[in-house]
């Protein structure tokens, strides 16, 4: 599931409460905050990681069809672990999408 995130707490109530994080790849301490405000029931901390990246991450995601990968490879770079390109027939995001994902990376600050 791409960015189990948004689904974390639906599924917590459901009976299973953990998930695989694709950001842990580029804002480890993020999704560990967010993972924790999901095992705490922290609904403020979830709302507030949600609206403030994940929401504006899906925004940036869902522009093409192939970008969950392709999102994922990028935050990777940005913070210094690059990955490489995506393969055919993925494309990578755009120069002004990587803007907006390193802005966003960037104020969640260190991780």
């Amino acid at each position: 599931m791409n960015t189990a995130e948004v689904y974390a707490a639906a599924y917590k109530a459901l009976g299973t409460p953990v998930y695989s994080s694709a950001v842990f790849n580029f804002i480890p301490k993020t999704a560990m905050d967010f993972y924790h405000a999901v095992a705490n029931d922290d609904q403020a901390t979830q709302h507030r990681l949600l609206r403030e990246f994940f929401m504006p991450y899906l925004e940036l995601r869902n522009r093409m069809p192939g970008y969950a990968v392709s999102i994922v490879k990028a935050g990777a770079k940005i913070v210094g672990h690059d990955a490489g390109p995506v393969r055919a027939p993925l494309t990578d995001l755009k120069a002004g999408e990587m803007d907006a994902l390193k802005a966003l990376i960037d104020k969640l600050g260190p991780q």
